[in-house]
């Protein structure tokens, strides 16, 4: 990345702001703004995230805030209630009260005298997710957004679950923000209440974790904050950012579908990652398009950015199959709308262990499938955090436990742009059972690399808000879609498609083993083909990536990376085992030393379903001279036939003193999961 110094207006940092709520309860900002706002107000642009602007994310923010600001915005990042050093206990995602708390921010902002009363929301996760919900409650002055790695639907395209099956990335997620939510604000921004403020949070935050598993099923609990309930509700104009490594691809083809105002979608090879510093490569020059879309709407520049193709993606090549890419090979390619007239459905039926065309014999057939337990471990992060190696491994390893059906080698390059769809005329052998079909470019010496996949709970199969049995033995037609891609195969490649009934431990497995009959002539593949041609619309040219200097950190201690598969052959027992320590890192201007360590295991026994586990474990640490405070938070999730188990701790210290200890056992019951 290219660092920037010479920016068209000087800027003016202020480290900490007090923002007053109507509650009484006060947040902490970090502003930004040109000197110039003084006497020339100029428009804010407002990030919203529980993620400690002071430390966790300082580096990142220090890269574009400024830069920003430096075109002329007023930058605001602001640590909700509970998190970093705001006050207040945050209990939960996108709650009503976060909302409205936006809400007052955006219309405190509009009171500034550096403020010209003009606002954005932008966001990378949490901010996009919150920066999208209070843009379909329309507050006045919210003139446009820039939601990055989001969801549009908090039930069937999150990180809780997928086609109704409970993903383990469900824990992971409760376990970060149980260590996160434990976390001391900084005793240098707030004083003295420091300890008051560090034990409200350590005794009300809570155990999330409990709430996501007793709502297993689409109810109002994640219709709240769901925007696809009612797309018409967002009227501003919308930029809408993720990569395909990431896990929430899919809200942007469905965005761009749903609103009906000034939207434009960008997917480019990136994790969890904003694309001026995303990976895998190549990152592009993101800060530039922000200031382009911000002239445009923010302050009524006719740039053309609204003339601009709809949707902008980068087009992947082949590549074999690793756990991790620094850059990924292909091009970017533009649709001027979206849907594009120009995508075409091309299907495949599913024959005796082959993809065919159609108007060939398919005869049918009853196949049949019951997977281990093992079919799943090299599947990877449901959303890679760029926390490498969590991308999926080849698919060689899986599809031995799985129905697999290849398509002849190719002929031509094959350019696949949407989401495939699997269509299975299918039946169980128990009442509740699931699925997991992948999707993956296989070349001609074998290897296989997974380019999309889907989950479906059969329990779920007329809809996620009314899940009911299966019938054993009785035969279903049952639709699965694939997550969007933007694909190359090929000439001499084939097109795979494996069928598995557990994906563990991407995806919680069912109560017990079912067999699957899958059905020839009857179940199908659709793949969404791209043609290439002379007509093509002109692709984008997005420059280097660039940014202000980051704040000074040093690294302290050194951190460890681990991603690790182990089977003993005597008992049975295998586990995951992934770590992600950061060592300790130590920020310079503030004099603080901060550590953060995760480890995580998922394991099990045999074909024992009901032996599955998932147990995470955080370490949090927070140190600058005589002071030090630090949290250990533990998760252990297990399951019987019935219920869902959950035993949890969490410990909190003042140096090697502990100074608060809590303990969580509950029991969930299973809701056709």
């Amino acid at each position: 990345m290219r660092t920037v110094t010479s920016l068209p207006y000087a800027v003016k940092e202020e480290e900490h702001v007090w923002i007053p709520m109507s509650d009484g309860v006060r947040l902490s900002a970090r502003i930004w703004r040109p000197v110039a706002a003084e006497s020339e107000p100029v428009p804010a642009i407002l990030e919203f995230i529980p993620y400690r602007k002071r430390d966790l994310t300082a580096q990142r923010d220090s890269i574009h805030h400024p830069y920003l600001a430096g075109h002329g915005y007023a930058c605001v990042r602001a640590d909700l209630r509970g998190t970093g050093d705001s006050e207040g206990v945050l209990t939960d995602e996108y709650l009503e009260r976060e909302l409205r708390d936006a809400e007052e921010i955006l219309a405190w902002l509009a009171e500034q005298p550096w403020c010209n009363g003009r606002s954005g929301m932008m966001g990378i996760s949490w901010g996009g997710f919150n920066a999208l919900q209070v843009a379909a409650r329309r507050p006045p002055g919210l003139d446009a957004i820039v939601p990055l790695c989001f969801t549009d639907d908090r039930y069937a395209d999150d990180v809780h679950y997928m086609g109704g099956c409970l993903l383990s990335d469900n824990l992971s997620w409760a376990s970060t923000m149980f260590a996160y939510t434990s976390c001391p604000p900084d005793p240098a921004i707030v004083g003295e209440r420091w300890r008051e403020m560090w034990h409200e949070r350590l005794e009300h935050s809570g155990l999330w974790l409990r709430e996501w598993l007793s709502h297993q099923r689409r109810d109002d609990y994640w219709r709240h904050g769901s925007v696809c309930e009612d797309y018409s509700a967002v009227r501003c104009p919308v930029l809408a950012v993720s990569g395909w490594a990431d896990g929430y691809s899919n809200a942007v083809f469905r965005l761009l579908e749903g609103l009906s105002g000034p939207s434009q979608g960008l997917i480019g090879p990136w994790s969890h990652k904003y694309p001026h510093l995303g990976k895998p490569g190549p990152a592009i020059g993101f800060l530039q398009e922000l200031v382009r879309w911000w002239d445009r709407w923010l302050k009524d520049v006719d740039n053309g950015v609204d003339q601009e193709p709809r949707l902008r993606m980068w087009l992947q090549e082949s590549v074999p199959p690793s756990t991790a890419y620094d850059e990924r090979p292909g091009r970017w390619v533009a649709e001027r709308e979206w849907p594009s007239p120009r995508i075409a459905t091309r299907p495949y039926l599913l024959g005796r262990w082959r993809l065919a065309r159609p108007g060939l014999d398919v005869p049918a057939e009853e196949l049949t499938v019951e997977s281990p337990l093992s079919v799943g471990q090299f599947a990877g992060k449901w959303c890679s955090y760029n926390a490498p190696p969590d991308m999926p491994y080849d698919q060689r390893e899986e599809d031995g436990g799985s129905l697999v059906f290849d398509g002849d080698p190719l002929d031509e390059r094959l350019e696949v742009l949407g989401s495939p769809v699997v269509t299975l005329d299918l039946a169980a052998s128990r009442p509740q059972a699931m699925v997991a079909v992948r999707l993956s470019d296989v070349s001609p010496d074998g290897r296989a690399t997974r380019v999309s996949y889907g989950l479906l709970n059969l329990a779920h199969r007329n809809g996620h808000d009314r899940p009911e049995p299966l019938v054993p033995g009785q035969r279903y037609h049952v639709r699965v879609p694939l997550n969007g891609m933007a694909q190359e195969f090929p000439p001499g490649h084939r097109v795979r498609l494996s069928i598995s009934t557990s994906y563990w431990p991407l995806a919680w497995p069912p109560p017990e083993p079912a067999r699957l009959s899958i059905f020839t002539g009857e179940s199908a593949l659709e793949l969404p083909v791209r043609p290439r041609g002379p007509r093509e619309p002109e692709t984008p040219d997005f420059g280097e990536p660039e940014g202000t200097p980051p704040i000074a950190a040093t690294q302290v201690r050194p951190g460890e990376q681990r991603w690790q598969v182990s089977r003993d052959l005597v008992g049975y027992e295998s586990v995951l085992h992934v770590i992600k320590d950061l060592g300790v890192v130590r920020f310079e201007e503030i004099g603080l030393d901060v550590a953060r360590r995760a480890e995580e295991r998922y394991g099990w026994t045999g074909d024992d379903f009901t032996s599955v586990f998932g147990d995470v474990r955080w370490t949090m640490g927070f140190a600058r001279g005589e002071w030090a405070a630090s949290t250990e938070t533990r998760t252990l999730l297990t399951s019987t036939e019935d219920e869902f188990q959950v035993h949890a701790r969490l410990d909190a210290f003042e140096g090697e003193h502990r100074v608060a200890c809590r303990d969580w056992h509950l029991s969930v019951p299973r809701d056709h999961l």
